[in-house]
């Protein structure tokens, strides 16, 4: 018998330890979950795969705080373990920053200078408020270089509950795009064009700001294109990207021939473009303006590539606020918000299948857009994915036009605007792109001439104030997106980043943000309802049945070992 026993116990153990063997050349992990939540995808796992030193993940998601963020730190720590699954090198930790109350306003300040904005939270449990400091923020130290993951997105209106949900979704993203940043070298580079009244760097700081955390980016004036156009269309092309953004004087053909045989050879461009001479900086300053169109002798070249910037604006009823001056209460001047129709806050495109959303907006709160235009799109070979367009109760107003602060008290009429709506303001659009100079004498003489280009991707967008950043009181660029008068905080650096990366992304990193996770979020209020019943179904429940479990089990061994 007992070398039966024996026999057992050595088999058990060989089993074991073959398993184990096993274990060191076949790896595999299960996800049970109905939305595949903790599957990684292949780009994360290729980044991840290339991290060859310790990466240090600092979660600071940590203290006490509602059950809507215990979820997203929950679901961090699960997605942290997955990334360290694949790959050891990964070492992360949760962090409470405010731990040790005498150092409280000396850590919140060294938070606030390095972007790590903090977020004040209500407590209510069982009807007592209480107020807490959350940092919802991860920082990736690899080596010498480091990167701020933001944990919890943004959404206007959105409850926390809904802000967790599309959090968790976004989270896979911002940390692969996190290691792929702070992991891989710089290869790709953006030219940002001037020599055509562009706008100035300072109001593109923090676009700029961010591009440069992943890409080579430098100014490329055009100017040299009078003299030399072949050299600078060389030089040109040793960009990937180049982005044009908000140009106020018109090109020459020259100049367009440099940018359309770029196009050609497989350079990618970003264009945003006012094709509406219209400002809200001199609006605010007169009270009233005349809006007219702007010629930037580019309407035949965006034509042959199949779209076309019509010179009217858009008057949309779902509309940011401005903040208006409405009188005096005390020493003090009075705000008032107001919505400003010439102002749409633009959603993504929504249709029936998700999946056909592009990723480049996929999971997007509101973006603010100001003296827009619309676009048509027009038919031909090019594969065009509109982006954004206005919402179903928007409509168009021939330029030139008088445009005047009072218009915020007009209430406006749904007749007049249901039924034209849905323009589109940004689309994508990608082929093998026609040159707008096929069959027609060039410019200048070019020995390199492709009438019918590779490859290549452009976006087009019809207001340049999209990637524009305003200026604090000391001239200095604030976020891309923030509205110092009104406070509120858009999308629009997460979709120019959006738009910049999915223009350069080679390993599929952007269609990350198209994954969809199914969240289930604990109803507070219900709970607090039904408190008592809920601590009866959780814990006296297990408890009797564990009671129950343990007189079955102690009645049957009694009669089993009395005989």
């Amino acid at each position: 018998m007992e070398n039966k026993n024996l026999k057992n116990l050595l088999t058990i153990l060989g089993i074991i330890v073959l398993l184990n063997f096993a274990g060191h050349f076949f790896f595999k992990r299960f996800d049970l979950t109905a939305d595949k939540r903790y599957t990684l995808s292949q780009t994360s796992l290729n980044i991840i795969k290339e991290v060859k030193e310790p990466l240090y993940v600092d979660v600071f998601l940590e203290g006490n705080f509602p059950g809507e963020f215990k979820k997203l730190q929950t679901e961090t720590q699960q997605l942290l373990e997955e990334f360290k699954a694949y790959n050891p090198n990964v070492i992360f930790q949760f962090v409470n920053p405010l731990d040790k109350e005498e150092d409280r306003d000396k850590i919140m300040q060294k938070f606030y200078d390095r972007g790590l904005t903090p977020l004040n939270v209500t407590m209510d449990e069982k009807g007592k408020q209480t107020q807490e400091v959350v940092f919802p923020w991860a920082v990736v130290t690899y080596g010498s270089k480091s990167a701020k993951v933001p944990l919890l997105k943004n959404m206007m209106g959105a409850s926390t509950a809904q802000k967790v949900v599309s959090s968790v979704q976004h989270l896979e993203y911002a940390f692969a795009n996190a290691f792929n940043t702070v992991s891989k070298t710089r290869e790709k580079k953006v030219a940002i064009i001037k020599g055509n009244g562009e706008l100035h760097d300072l109001l593109i700081a923090d676009f700029l700001k961010s591009v440069r955390e992943n890409y080579y980016i430098g100014p490329f004036t055009l100017d040299s294109v009078a003299k030399s156009p072949e050299n600078t269309l060389k030089a040109l092309q040793k960009y990937d990207l180049a982005i044009i953004a908000k140009p106020t004087e018109a090109f020459t053909d020259e100049e367009k021939q440099v940018l359309d045989q770029y196009l050609m050879h497989g350079g990618k461009t970003l264009w945003l473009v006012d094709q509406v001479n219209m400002e809200m900086d001199s609006l605010m300053a007169t009270g009233e303006n005349l809006a007219y169109p702007r010629d930037l002798n580019l309407n035949d070249m965006f034509f042959k590539y199949g779209v076309r910037i019509k010179p009217d604006l858009i008057k949309d009823v779902m509309a940011t606020p401005i903040s208006l001056a409405t009188g005096q209460q005390g020493s003090a001047t009075q705000y008032t918000k107001f919505p400003w129709l010439y102002s749409p806050m633009i959603y993504p495109v929504a249709t029936v299948d998700k999946s056909k959303i592009s990723p480049i907006v996929s999971n997007l709160d509101g973006i603010k857009f100001e003296f827009t235009t619309p676009i048509e799109v027009l038919k031909n070979d090019i594969k065009k994915t509109v982006l954004l367009q206005s919402s179903p109760y928007s409509k168009s107003v021939g330029t030139p036009v008088e445009v005047n602060l009072k218009m915020v008290e007009d209430r406006p009429n749904q007749k007049d605007f249901s039924g034209s709506g849905n323009m589109p303001v940004a689309v994508l659009m990608e082929g093998k792109f026609h040159s707008v100079y096929q069959n027609r004498v060039l410019p200048f003489k070019d020995n390199g001439f492709t009438p019918i280009g590779k490859d290549s991707k452009m976006i087009v967008i019809s207001d340049g104030d999209v990637i524009k950043n305003q200026l604090d009181k000391n001239f200095q660029p604030l976020e891309l997106g923030f509205d110092k008068w009104t406070n509120n905080l858009y999308a629009n650096k997460e979709f120019m980043m959006n738009c910049v990366n999915y223009m350069l992304d080679d390993n599929g990193l952007i269609n990350i943000q198209s994954k969809e996770v199914d969240l289930p979020i604990l109803d507070s209020q219900k709970v607090t309802e039904e408190y008592t019943y809920s601590q009866i179904l959780t814990i006296g429940v297990p408890l009797v049945v564990l009671l129950i479990f343990g007189l079955v089990f102690t009645f049957l061994r009694k009669r089993r070992y009395s005989k």
